[in-house]
């Protein structure tokens, strides 16, 4: 078996038994009225070659959930050998005798988490926003202490956060490098300031007057300690999570 270009060997790593989360690539609209990815719960059974698994088929409560084929997902290892991630995408269901299974083929390379601060929480937070003042950007830009006036801002809702950078929707337009002022607070109610940087922009198909284009951003201010804060929010949330499905 060939080893991917730059990717880590699949059989190394990944083992028959390795709880996975399969995470939709595209957002969908929920009852709420929030844009969120679905997230699914599986293992893996069988390891067919380097860039194929066999993996149970997921279920929400007792149902079994038919995922697609050809659909797409964000994938994440949990091992003893620490979080692995790849895109993935569904070839074939079936089943074997009781098992109802997916084969999935792998269409990245296997990447392990070395930063954590890249690692995306999918949530619904509040957050408020506006775009940088001509001379606020200036004054960024030449690194130099920023006084931010109080102006209006937009309100809006994360869907996604990381100690990098975070993911949300807005009713309003902004574009690609657009310097933004985030306001924001966490479940432990500290409240955060940061300016972020626009990375991408994208139209949502089934938005709403407050949900019309879903932003990508990254922090280019923040300061070392709230990063650490907020990737601890972020695994105790996950710790907490998973406490409850077990």
């Amino acid at each position: 078996m060939k080893e991917k270009d730059t990717g880590l060997l699949l059989s190394k790593y990944i083992a028959p038994g390795s709880k996975i989360e399969l995470e939709a690539i595209d957002r969908v609209l929920q009852e709420d009225g929030s844009y969120q990815r679905k997230k699914f719960d599986s293992k893996v059974v069988d390891i067919i070659d380097e860039d194929r698994l066999e993996i149970l088929m997921p279920m929400e409560q007792t149902k079994l959930v038919l995922l697609p084929v050809n659909g797409e997902y964000d994938i994440h290892f949990f091992t003893t050998k620490g979080l692995f991630q790849c895109l993935a995408r569904v070839v074939n269901r079936y089943k074997n005798g009781n098992l109802y299974l997916l084969e999935i083929e792998l269409i990245s390379n296997l990447q392990k988490y070395q930063r954590r601060e890249y690692y995306r929480y999918s949530c619904m937070l509040p957050l408020e926003y506006r775009l940088l003042t001509n001379a606020e950007a200036i004054a960024m830009e030449s690194k130099k202490n920023v006084l931010f006036d109080e102006l209006p801002m937009i309100e809006s809702q994360i869907v996604d956060i990381s100690g990098g950078g975070m993911r949300f929707v807005s009713g309003e337009s902004a574009e690609v490098n657009d310097l933004i002022y985030t306001v924001y607070s966490l479940t432990n109610g500290k409240k955060f300031h940061h300016v972020a940087k626009v990375l991408a922009v994208k139209q949502l198909d089934n938005h709403t007057r407050d949900a019309k284009f879903e932003y990508r951003c990254q922090f280019v201010d923040i300061l070392n300690g709230e990063r650490e804060m907020i990737i601890r929010y972020i695994f105790e949330e996950e710790r907490k999570k998973r406490k409850r499905e077990t």
